[in-house]
């Protein structure tokens, strides 16, 4: 998460009242209007991902919100931000999160919504039958260490049960940590685009210097390494960008904050290892990796 992000989402938490018997629009009104207490902060607009009732604790209900904003940054300058919020409201009232001082369980970052149907794009299916048992969406950065570790092995249970697994794959560079991912990311599409899967699993165990920024030297490194071909011109193409630019839009409504971030039938899988329960896994000594925002 940005700088400006956090300034956002620090700006909110403050539990607040609302009017007793608020709906919907009540609750957007409120978040756009009175929630953030930042003069440089100006919330833009709200969408509402999803809501439920809990069935643990009784009576409050859970809101999966993106907050986008414009943060003022200078007098003429302004960046948009998008920030996504997981809030819980009970008779009029507001709580940026919900936790059960006997376990210690803190809702906010358990509960995540449902991924839409429209994730389940054909063009993001990297491995397996679209028919398949279970299906599993990845959000991951290729440079994220966790994701180094875990991306590869689902892509080859994958590949080894496809008629179980069926895995699709979306981007989410974490530029502010290794912005070196924006390139190889594009180079991924680029094969990806071809057909190229096992390419693209392979880029995972690419080593540079995550700042590295300079498009020629590192096209020529993964050129070097994976026996590819790829130009500048090829990963700055419009098809690329459309590519990147579904795949942001798809982090966003799914509210997508850290790496590798995963989902097996529509249901977020913290452990990250579900799919393993799913067929005759190898043994495999097991680690415990957090996101990485």
């Amino acid at each position: 998460m940005s700088l400006m992000s956090k300034l956002l989402s620090l700006a909110t938490l403050a539990t607040l009242t609302l009017n007793a018997g608020m709906d919907v629009d009540d609750v957007t009104d409120y978040i756009k209007h009175h929630m953030v207490k930042n003069d440089k902060v100006k919330v833009d607009s709200v969408d509402i991902i999803e809501t439920k009732a809990l069935d643990k604790p009784k009576g409050w209900e859970v809101y999966f919100v993106n907050i986008h904003a414009n943060v003022k940054k200078s007098k003429t300058i302004f960046d948009k931000v998008t920030v996504p919020e997981t809030l819980f409201v009970k008779d009029g009232y507001f709580a940026p999160t919900l936790i059960n001082m006997e376990t210690g369980e803190d809702y906010k970052r358990i509960l995540k919504p449902k991924l839409k149907k429209e994730v389940y794009d054909e063009h993001h299916l990297i491995a397996g039958n679209k028919d398949a048992k279970h299906k599993i969406v990845v959000f991951s950065d290729p440079q994220c260490p966790f994701c180094q570790t875990i991306v590869p092995k689902l892509y080859k249970a994958t590949v080894e049960n496809p008629k179980t697994f069926a895995l699709y794959y979306y981007h989410f560079p974490l530029l502010r940590i290794h912005p070196v991912s924006d390139i190889i990311s594009r180079a991924m599409v680029t094969e990806q685009q071809k057909g190229n899967f096992k390419k693209v699993i392979d880029m995972y165990a690419f080593k540079i210097n995550p700042r590295e920024v300079n498009a020629t030297k590192v096209l020529a490194k993964l050129n070097k390494k994976y026996n590819l071909n790829i130009t500048e011109e090829q990963i700055n193409a419009d098809a690329v960008n459309k590519d990147l630019k579904f795949d942001k839009e798809m982090s966003t409504k799914s509210m997508i904050s850290g790496t590798p971030t995963i989902y097996i039938d529509g249901v977020w899988d913290p452990s990250r290892k579900k799919y393993r329960t799913f067929y005759d896994a190898p043994k495999e000594e097991e680690t415990k990796a957090p996101e990485h925002h």
